[in-house]
């Protein structure tokens, strides 16, 4: 299961990927196709044509790390953004990777230290 800090920010790549991309691949569409930094510390979401398998990326101390999820059955919801990039909290993502349909979802507002 995914950890991430407040602070971090995650942003999902709406169109399809390759996923024979490793970290190498995805740095740098992470850099072009997002126009992002990947060392940021962020995440980075990729997702393949067929909307079963995800990719993410991000940058831990001393390395890139890559954390992959298949689907067996299904398939992840299609994520609306803003031309090449969607971007999700923390909590979105883990609904999103969950099964959790986004679209119409409010949250409600929470004290935040």
């Amino acid at each position: 299961m995914l950890r991430l800090s407040s602070d971090t920010r995650v942003f999902v790549c709406t169109h399809p990927t390759d996923m024979r991309k490793s970290f190498n691949g995805l740095y740098a569409l992470t850099k072009t196709v997002l126009e992002q930094d990947p060392l940021s510390g962020h995440l980075f979401v990729f997702v393949n044509r067929k909307r079963d398998f995800v990719k993410a990326l991000y940058f831990e101390r001393g390395g890139l790390c890559l954390w992959a999820k298949r689907l067996e059955q299904g398939q992840f919801a299609t994520l609306v953004g803003d031309g090449e990039v969607a971007t999700l909290t923390d909590t979105q993502l883990l609904m999103w990777l969950d099964g959790i349909g986004l679209e119409n979802r409010n949250q409600l507002k929470r004290f935040a230290a």
